[in-house]
């Protein structure tokens, strides 16, 4: 009983009609296999599916050679898996039809199998067998073996490869080269390519297979037909020979080409180079067009067109066409350039708004000699260290380190670098990118042989010496590092003195956010209801300038909250806040339990002092000449002193002096830290190393 669409259930309807036509053709064309497989099928529903059969493969071969990349055809292994299925159903359907019906004549197989078995192999059943055997041994052993060691190999290599890719990828993204976008493209696009060759690596023993089984097919089906030619239908043994192996010859001939094309368009599937993006009748005709090879070729043939036994018509007419192709590509090179029109200036665009290009946070401007060291496929190693310095700054600082930009600029001397923040150059320096610099730390006994040179980061000396004196200079007491470290370290070293310029209000925005998740009403009630964002941002900055970390923002909120109504000056919210970080900023110089070495002013000193913040008029404070240069001098010799014991140099004064100490003193001391009696912790043990004093004339810096 038939039933049209419209007697079918309504969502059975709807369903039908919302699936495309498409979606229908691998459910209706599995169904087809396994009615060959099953079914008695007539010779002329054989004769279609062979020439299908035939039709598809010529497609595959013709879309193998088309397509611009290997991967771009990444369902060729799954159409390789259905070919390969219809091509063994057909042999099962045209077997039975074969052995059933064999008797009746050539053509009760169909037409097809029929014209392979008279006219390819001309009706000579021994010269099919042969013509047979050498295409199962072209197929099986030339092309099928050939195409499988290189699915393989360049499996192994494409996963092996892959997490090098993959590193590849992170490395132009820490550096800027390229998008967030384009990093996934990238990542997908080596993903694609390792699954693509790992399943041509298991496609190819499909076609191997197949090339056995047709092999095994035509014997089967010669000795099945001699049997049911002999026993059932009366047939002599010679008779039923020639006509059964004639057909199976045929059968086998019918499926074997098809095999044998899909064979080829996998080996040249596989062959072809992953990273062109070109078609292979473009690369073909590009990288032929070499006119030398064509006259040399020319020159060979037309000689051996002349050797008196030689076929003269073929060697030299071939020689006249190589010749003729030389010299038309020859041509083609040597075509004039139209002259251009000097006259009517080339039309000029408009600048606009995306013609503007802001300056990057940080910046990274190396010479030419030194693009090595950020190309990780060359062995470089600064991206991989830039991103190492920038993943622990966000830890140290309490927010992320922005991206790195690295570019080539060839203004620089080869050797050179420098670095930029915010399109402002805050440090130069020069690495030997073929050798090490080894530093003297002050702790050395020898002398090495090299150049002498500076360390960019810190001003010491050292030297540049050759790879194989790195043990050596270290067995000196040298600290030993590659050109890649140098320029690291000299980075990070700017990057923390100049922390406070790369947190603006986007990014103290996005530390409320995340503060916000687990602390919604500490922000909800302060920012910006009290506290407005750009004060907020200052706070930060100014904690930053002096190396204070903002990692407990929580606590950083906590204090302005308990001041935000009483206190509007950023310089006090800032001093409220140090001291609510006082246990994080002394971690940072003592081990608990122990001790805090501090430097302290004498008591004359820091009353001479507050008498003069205290006539502090707009920023400014009218100190002395004469007490200003004792003071700078006194500090710094006692900072010197406490550097040269191995301890971290700590003034300790008053909380009205402090921040103005540190404004004054910290930018020319370097590695001296000002905190006030208010910062440090009840229970923080201190110890008094040295009281400075200044008086005219004289510099006094005695010990307690």
């Amino acid at each position: 009983m038939e039933m049209s669409l419209s007697a079918m259930p309504s969502n059975f309807r709807h369903w039908a009609k919302s699936v495309p036509v498409e979606a229908w053709a691998l459910p209706f064309g599995f169904l087809a296999l396994l009615g060959l497989l099953i079914l008695p099928v007539p010779s002329f529903i054989l004769d279609l599916f062979f020439s299908f059969n035939i039709a598809l493969s010529l497609i595959i071969v013709f879309l193998s050679i088309g397509v611009l990349k290997p991967q771009s055809f990444s369902v060729f292994p799954t159409v390789l898996l259905f070919a390969t299925l219809l091509r063994l159903s057909l042999n099962v359907a045209s077997t039975r039809v074969v052995l059933n019906f064999g008797h009746e004549g050539t053509d009760a197989a169909g037409h097809v199998i029929e014209a392979f078995g008279d006219v390819v192999v001309g009706g000579n059943y021994i010269v099919g067998i042969i013509v047979f055997a050498i295409l199962v041994i072209i197929n099986f052993v030339v092309i099928t073996k050939g195409a499988g060691r290189v699915s393989e190999v360049s499996a192994r290599f494409t996963l092996d490869a892959m997490p090098g890719k993959q590193m590849a990828v992170d490395a132009d993204l820490s550096s800027g080269l390229i998008t967030q976008e384009q990093a996934r493209a990238r990542r997908k696009e080596i993903t694609e390519e390792a699954d693509f060759y790992g399943s041509m690596d298991g496609a190819s023993k499909f076609v191997r297979g197949d090339a056995v089984a047709g092999l095994l097919i035509l014997i089967i089906n010669i000795v099945g037909g001699v049997l049911v030619g002999a026993i059932q239908h009366g047939m002599t043994v010679y008779d039923a020979l020639a006509r059964y192996t004639l057909l199976a010859v045929g059968d086998g001939l019918v499926a074997q080409i098809p095999s044998l094309l899909l064979s080829i368009a996998a080996a040249i599937i596989v062959t072809r180079v992953s990273g062109e993006t070109q078609s292979l009748h473009n690369q073909t005709v590009s990288q032929f067009q070499h006119s030398e090879a064509w006259f040399l070729t020319a020159a060979i043939l037309g000689l051996l067109g002349i050797i008196p036994g030689m076929p003269h018509v073929a060697f030299l007419a071939l020689a006249m066409v190589s010749a003729a192709g030389g010299w038309m590509i020859m041509r083609s090179r040597q075509q004039p350039v139209a002259p251009v029109d000097d006259t009517k200036p080339p039309p000029q665009k408009e600048l606009g708004w995306n013609d503007v290009e802001q300056a990057d946070a940080i910046g990274l401007e190396v010479g030419y000699a030194l693009v090595a060291l950020i190309d990780a496929q060359r062995g470089g190693s600064l991206v991989t260290r830039i991103r190492g310095i920038r993943k622990k700054l966000t830890h140290e600082l309490g927010f992320l380190i922005p991206q790195v930009h690295i570019r080539d600029n060839l203004e620089l001397r080869p050797e050179a670098y420098q670095i930029m923040l915010n399109g402002v150059c805050v440090g130069r320096g020069e690495v030997k990118p073929a050798r090490d610099l080894a530093i003297n730390s002050g702790m050395v006994h020898g002398e090495l042989q090299g150049i002498k040179a500076k360390d960019p980061a810190f001003g010491l000396d050292a030297v540049w010496i050759s790879p194989a004196q790195r043990d050596y200079a270290r067995s000196l007491g040298y600290t030993v590092v590659d050109s890649s470290t140098t320029i690291a370290t000299h980075l990070n070293r700017l990057l923390q003195e100049n922390c406070a310029l790369l947190l603006g209000h986007d990014e103290t925005q996005q530390l409320l956010n995340k503060l916000a998740v687990s602390n919604p009403k500490l922000v909800e009630e302060l920012i910006p209801k009290k506290i407005p964002l750009s004060t907020l941002t200052q706070i930060l900055q100014n904690l930053l300038q002096e190396g204070v970390s903002i990692r407990d923002l929580r606590t950083v909120l906590l204090a302005l909250s308990s001041v935000a109504e009483k206190v509007t000056a950023v310089e006090e919210l800032t001093a409220v806040v140090r001291v609510a970080l006082g246990r994080m900023i002394v971690q940072r110089f003592v081990q608990p339990g122990e001790e805090l070495p501090i430097m302290t002013l004498a008591p004359e000193l820091e009353q001479v002092l507050h008498s003069v913040v205290a006539r502090m008029n707009n920023g400014a404070v009218p100190i002395e000449p004469e007490l200003a240069e004792g003071l700078m001098r006194n500090v710094n010799q006692a900072a010197r002193e406490e550097a040269d014991a191995d301890r971290a140099a700590v003034l300790v004064t008053s909380p009205t002096l402090r921040s103005w100490l540190s404004k004054v003193l910290r930018p020319r001391i370097q590695g001296l830290t000002v905190l006030s009696y208010a910062e440090l912790p009840d229970d923080i043990g201190l110890r008094v190393n040295r009281s400075i004093a200044v008086q005219p004339r004289q510099v006094t810096a005695t010990a307690a």
